[in-house]
């Protein structure tokens, strides 16, 4: 793993609000708007943009947690831009924020950790609880 990022880093990401985007469960939809698991998805991905940069080929970068302020809506066919904060790498531990915008207006903050493996550690672990064995 290599680090060329410090603390206040960004990376910036932009997505059209779809009608698959929308807050749809099993019993039907719910809202018109951006749905906080879409929100997730997105938030995930531009704090994958720093693992992207980080990891080497023979590792991988695995999620260990996601938490979202959803604070106002987003309508389909808004774009909402998307900023992950390199805040501090902790061993192989990769913290971030993100807030996400459209427009001047504040659709979310959180936070992103992500962990960098070795990809045949995470295909051992994996077929571990997999009960394949090594």
């Amino acid at each position: 793993m290599i680090n060329p990022f410090k603390q206040g880093d960004t990376k910036h990401f932009e997505r059209k609000v779809t009608e698959m985007d929308t807050a749809v469960f099993d019993a039907g939809a719910v809202h018109p708007v951006l749905a906080t698991f879409a929100l997730g998805r997105d938030a995930e991905w531009v704090c994958r943009l720093f693992v992207l940069e980080m990891k080497e080929t023979e590792e991988e970068g695995i999620g260990t947690f996601l938490e979202i302020k959803h604070q106002s809506p987003a309508f389909v066919n808004d774009i909402v831009t998307y900023t992950g904060i390199f805040e501090e790498l902790q061993g192989n531990n990769i913290l971030c924020s993100f807030n996400a915008h459209v427009g001047e207006r504040l659709i979310a903050t959180g936070k992103t950790g992500q962990k960098i493996l070795k990809k045949d550690k995470i295909n051992q672990l994996f077929n571990q609880l997999r009960g394949e064995g090594y």
